[in-house]
């Protein structure tokens, strides 16, 4: 369901009419302020799966195959449903659109039961590959916020030949763990509760049992001026169902913190980002002024990583969830690092 605050976004900037084209809409009234919504009656259609690396995943495909293609990656604990309003307009303009599932979410899952249940930084991105190479995709715009983006940044280091353009919420997310270590200033440390929490026991008993609530909490939490509905928040949390997404959160917060060995078949990757390489390739980076994970500095402190082609952009009112908040201006930016 799109909101009111999304609507106006995408009204503001011009773009409803090409969202529109791809959706079935109607209005209905808020039962709050009497004012009307626009309700999104559209689903992104069937879903697809492939057999990728390690992986079967799930994934919505849109625009046309021949378009250049543009791979949109979901954070935690987020699913697809963060780009449904960013796909169509994506799509409009001649994209081909790729939004998968990230392993431990939705209808992506193991080929193997016996494949450890892995949750390091470099496995994501090279899921990313795989899939890649799985769809024929020779390069691609990586998009995405959170996990996504740290996926689609590792990417850019390891394989800057497989991406035309990338769009990183957040700035540089690549994780040095020896740097994890050290404290951030209270105000974030209170922002990761939920990550200190996964560190013990009782968080992954917390998570097990009340997975729908606490996700709902960090929802609100990190967007704070995004008043999203019920339907909008438990058309996603049905990812959450999948049977690898706890053990993949996690082992991806301890292994942040140093609690949770690497995998050893990642060794020499995780030793190569821990020196925190720099991206070359084109790069957009957004920052949402109410993420509270957002650095101060307007995207001075992660400057120095982005060698090559290079804008930032910092969205005012919006919190961590871009693509879901600003679904213009995060496809603005994918239309846009493409160009550079």
């Amino acid at each position: 369901m799109m909101d009111r605050r999304t609507f106006g976004t995408l009204v503001g900037t011009g773009a409803v009419a090409a969202t529109l084209a791809g959706v079935t809409a109607g209005c209905a009234t808020d039962s709050t302020s009497g004012r009307e919504r626009l309700v999104d009656a559209a689903t992104f259609g069937p879903l697809k799966q492939v057999k990728a690396g390690e992986l079967n995943v799930g994934y919505v495909e849109a625009g046309p195959s021949d378009g250049p293609a543009a791979i949109l990656l979901h954070g935690w604990p987020y699913d697809i449903h963060s780009f449904a309003a960013v796909t169509p307009l994506l799509a409009a303009k001649g994209y081909r659109v790729i939004v998968p599932y990230l392993r431990g979410y939705g209808t992506t899952r193991f080929v193997s039961s016996s494949t450890p249940r892995a949750g390091e930084q470099a496995v994501f991105s090279l899921d990313v590959v795989a899939l890649m190479d799985a769809l024929k995709i020779k390069n691609a715009v990586l998009a995405g916020f959170d996990w996504g983006a740290r996926a689609a940044d590792i990417v850019a280091v390891l394989s800057p030949e497989r991406v035309k353009g990338l769009v990183s919420v957040g700035g540089y997310l690549i994780v040095d763990r020896k740097e994890a270590q050290e404290p951030l200033p209270p105000k974030t440390e209170h922002a990761w509760w939920y990550q200190y929490y996964f560190a013990t026991n009782r968080g992954q008993r917390g998570l097990e049992r009340y997975r729908h609530d606490l996700t709902k909490i960090v929802w609100k939490t990190n967007s704070p001026t995004w008043h999203f509905d019920d339907a909008t928040f438990d058309r996603s949390a049905a990812a959450f169902d999948n049977p690898d997404f706890v053990p993949i959160t996690i082992d991806n917060y301890r292994w942040r913190l140093g609690l949770a060995k690497s995998d050893k078949r990642y060794d020499d990757i995780e030793t190569r980002l821990a020196r925190k390489p720099a991206i070359t390739v084109p790069t957009i980076t957004l920052d949402g002024a109410l993420d509270p994970f957002t650095p101060p500095g307007n995207g001075s402190s992660y400057r120095g990583k982005f060698t090559g082609k290079y804008m930032h952009r910092t969205l005012k009112n919006i919190g961590h969830n871009v693509p879901q908040e600003a679904p213009a201006a995060f496809t603005q930016a994918v239309v846009d690092v493409g160009r550079l």
